[in-house]
C-alpha cells in the first residue's frame, strides 16, 4: 500500500482524518458551550398589544430571548393559554399586534428569578390595569 504524503505511517486516509475532525468538533463544541455560558441572559415583562382594540397582556419570561417568536407560534397554532387573547390573534391575525420587552433584567446566579419575575408582574400590572375592556389579564384575587 502506497502512503499519501502528509498522513502518518499507519493511517488509513478517512478513519486518520475522521479522528482529526473529531478532536476538532470537540473542541469547536467546547469554545460554544463556553460561549453560551458567557452569554447575559435576560428576564423581565413583556406587553402584548392589540392595536385594533387597544387591550394589553402583560406576562414575564425567565429568557427573554426569542420570546416573541415562541409566543407567535403558540398564536398561530391555535395554543394560547390566554383564550381571550388567543380569539382575537384567530381573528384579526398577526398584523393587529404588536410586542414590546417592558422591563429587563439581566439574571446573574445569584437571581431569584421567580421572586423577581413576580414583583415585577405585579407592578406592571399595578401601573397599567390591563383587565377587562383594557385588557387580556384576569384581575388578581383579593
Amino acid at each position: 500500500m502506497v502512503q499519501a504524503p502528509g498522513i502518518p505511517q499507519g493511517c488509513h486516509g478517512d478513519s486518520y482524518l475522521q479522528g482529526k475532525d473529531s478532536n476538532m468538533d470537540k473542541q469547536r463544541r467546547k469554545e460554544l458551550q463556553q460561549r453560551y455560558k458567557e452569554m447575559k441572559t435576560y428576564m423581565g415583562v413583556y406587553q402584548i398589544t392589540n392595536v385594533a382594540t387597544g387591550k394589553t397582556f402583560i406576562s414575564t419570561c425567565p429568557n427573554l430571548k426569542n420570546r416573541w417568536l415562541t409566543l407567535r407560534m403558540q398564536l398561530d397554532m391555535g395554543r394560547h393559554a390566554n383564550s381571550q387573547l388567543q380569539r382575537d390573534w384567530s381573528e384579526l391575525g398577526e398584523d393587529s399586534f404588536t410586542y414590546q420587552v417592558i422591563e429587563e433584567k439581566e439574571v446573574t446566579e445569584d437571581t431569584d428569578t421567580r421572586w423577581e419575575l413576580r414583583q415585577m408582574e405585579k407592578a406592571w400590572l399595578e401601573k397599567l390595569q390591563p383587565y377587562g375592556d383594557r385588557g387580556y389579564n384576569k384581575p388578581p384575587r383579593d
